[in-house]
């Protein structure tokens, strides 16, 4: 059992650096896992990048040779290929550039003013015009900014349309000296002061904004000359800013999120052609490789050929029927047989390393990959006719699958989008402002002496409302004192109470507009971008009157390419029939070693002509499903499971694998 253990622990320990794995989770950002109040503020988890193959690789491993078939290249490149792995973050990204755009505001990078709470009043404390509490009672407060905000942004800023709330609370004990003691009455003014303001504030996408603020001021002070100390004021704020030119309407303030919506696509679409780009890559490579592997056999069987020839040349000279140059020049024909064998085996073996670096996240840094040998399993088919669909049929196929022309097309579509921001840039600046705010103000009531004039009882005539003859103990005799009213007296529920009563009620609308006069900036930007969307759509036209040439070039290019195909492997047996002939005339007698040679030399030049014609038809073959747009669908593939890295469809070997193709 303790060996069983240790067994499995030493493989656990082996497999980790060389990359076999399982194949990890989505690279997807994840939400928190928290409640729906501390969710927006704790960071999505990015998950590490994955660096382990994935098991596929494993699978198809056997003895130090790697069978494959060009469906499990195609596999194991969209499950490993660092490039398409890249590629995968891209629709994430723009994903995320989605939701940022969703939540209004400037563009990243672009300066934006910014407003705080407010923290003192007017209207409270000792001369009743203090700074120090918070709120504005006159109805003067409000809403938001006054439309002279600059912004280096091209076109209308979109408001925030995420909301906002703020909340701020401020504590304070502060002594004041007092160097004329005449209106607070005391030499070292104490004050004891509590600030509450909580607002919230969002944008719609008219192009306007919405604020709601309340307020709640409390001061207690050592002052004898105040009517309500302590005190209590509050306010509710209700605050509407609408743009009317500049900035108005849906179309162009969700002009950003429509055109980020096109980008989440357009990436979709990018994706998908990077994804083609490497499967024609694989198939390209993988196809090679099968040509490779016929090139070493066959400059293989040229070499035996010409050491077979050089051999019986020997024999000749030794029993004197045979002149030694007749030798010397077999014996350079092996020589260079020789080295277009190790020529070829140099090209294979480079292609073994580009096809492992293609399919692996590792490539020759894995020593276990490194040291494996690639079997392809499947060869080069070439029919004997061509099935190729009528050239209308095969435009109209192209139009309708390139991902690249639904990539140009959304681009001008984004381009007008964005158009319709400079075009609103050009009109001038102006909004209306509405506001509405419900005061309240409560407190302890104190009778407060009046001085000078004032606090004179005026002979034969009545007191005023609010103003009395000083109770015993307060002020000198005969003075007159008054205090707060009685709709006043209270505490922080009475001030509430006035400010949803709307006891005292203010309002107020402004209105504003700023044109900037020749307004040359603006028309700028509107011709500049206007300018290039004329480019940007002849473009397009130009890229779509290029696909039918694509076509017809890729269509008769495979015509070509299996015509040169089918010339040379005539060419091939013909030059094999010739060397037969030829070396039989030389055992008869009738030829020389030069002739014998020379045949021998047109013969291995015909088998790698024919080797070449093979990949060129097989290159053709692929670059035509590239031009219509069908690669994907040619080879069974999915834009789903090549984002997510994990193929469904299942690796098998044959149930006899050869030894080499």
């Amino acid at each position: 059992m303790r060996q069983k253990l240790t067994a499995v622990g030493l493989c656990g320990i082996l497999a980790g650096p060389l990359g076999w794995a399982q194949q990890q989770a989505s690279i997807a950002p994840e939400a928190p896992a928290h409640n729906i109040f501390i969710r927006p503020y704790s960071a999505p988890t990015i998950p590490p990048v994955r660096s382990g193959n994935s098991m596929r690789m494993q699978e198809l491993i056997r003895a130090g040779k790697l069978y494959l078939t060009a469906q499990d290249a195609i596999a194991l490149a969209l499950e490993n290929n660092l490039d398409i792995e890249t590629d995968r973050y891209n629709p994430l990204l723009e994903a995320s550039s989605l939701k940022r755009t969703e939540a209004g505001g400037p563009l990243p990078g672009v300066p934006s003013g910014a407003s705080q709470v407010s923290t003192v009043t007017s209207g409270q404390g000792v001369a009743g015009t203090q700074a120090a509490a918070g709120i504005n009672i006159g109805g003067n407060g409000g809403a938001g900014n006054g439309g002279n905000t600059t912004i280096t942004q091209v076109g209308p800023v979109t408001p925030t349309l995420d909301p906002v709330v703020q909340s701020t609370q401020v504590f304070s004990h502060l002594s004041a000296p007092q160097a004329n003691t005449t209106q607070s009455q005391v030499e070292n003014l104490i004050s004891s002061k509590r600030n509450y303001n909580e607002s919230i504030r969002t944008g719609y996408s008219m192009g306007g904004t919405v604020s709601l603020a309340f307020s709640n001021s409390y001061l207690d002070e050592n002052s004898p000359v105040e009517m309500l100390n302590p005190s209590n004021i509050v306010a509710l704020q209700l605050s509407v800013q609408q743009n009317l030119l500049q900035g108005f309407g849906r179309a162009v303030n969700n002009r950003n999120i429509t055109v980020a919506k096109a980008n989440l696509h357009i990436s979709d679409l990018s994706f998908q052609t990077q994804v083609i780009g490497v499967v024609v890559n694989i198939l390209n490579l993988y196809y090679g490789l099968v040509a490779d592997y016929q090139d070493v056999k066959a400059k293989q069987s040229a070499l035996d050929v010409a050491q077979k020839f050089f051999e019986d040349n020997k024999k000749q000279v030794q029993i004197g029927t045979m002149a030694p140059l007749d030798v010397t020049t077999a014996e350079a024909q092996v020589a260079t047989s020789q080295q277009d064998l190790v020529i070829s085996q140099t090209t294979l073996e480079q292609g073994q390393v580009s096809l492992k670096n293609a399919i692996s996240r590792n490539g020759l840094a894995d020593p276990r990959l490194r040291d494996v040998e690639i079997i392809p399993l499947d060869r080069i088919d070439v029919p004997e006719k061509d099935d190729i669909p009528p050239m209308k049929d095969l435009i109209t196929t192209a139009m309708a699958n390139r991902a690249d022309l639904e990539v140009d097309r959304l681009n001008v579509i984004n381009a007008r989008t964005a158009a319709l921001g400079t075009k609103n840039g050009v009109l001038p600046q102006a909004g209306v402002i509405v506001g509405a705010t419900n005061n309240g103000t409560a407190g302890t009531p104190q009778i407060v002496p009046l001085r000078g004039a004032s606090g004179i009882i005026p002979p034969g005539e009545s007191l005023p409302t609010g103003i009395f003859p000083c109770p015993s103990g307060v002020g000198a005799p005969g003075q007159l004192c008054s205090t707060a009213p009685e709709a006043l007296v209270g505490g922080l529920s009475t001030a509430l109470g006035q400010m949803i009563r709307r006891n005292y009620p203010s309002e107020r609308i402004a209105g504003f507009i700023t044109p900037k006069l020749r307004n040359r900036v603006a028309q700028a930007d509107y011709g500049i971008e206007q300018l290039g969307l004329r480019q940007t759509e002849l473009e397009n036209q130009r890229t779509v009157n290029q696909v039918a040439v694509d076509v017809s070039n890729q269509s008769i290019a495979l015509q070509q390419a299996r015509s040169r195909y089918q010339a040379a492997v005539r060419n091939r047996i013909l030059q094999q029939q010739l060397l037969d002939a030829e070396q039989k005339k030389f055992a008869l007698g009738a030829s020389t070693s030069f002739l014998v040679v020379q045949q021998q030399r047109d013969f291995a030049t015909a088998q790698s002509t024919e080797v070449a014609a093979l990949v060129a038809f097989s290159n053709a073959r692929v670059a035509l499903d590239q031009t219509l747009g069908t690669t994907l669908k040619s080879n069974n593939i999915s834009v789903e499971e090549a984002q997510s890295g994990r193929l469904s469809r299942q690796s098998t070997l044959p149930t006899t694998l050869p030894t080499l193709p």
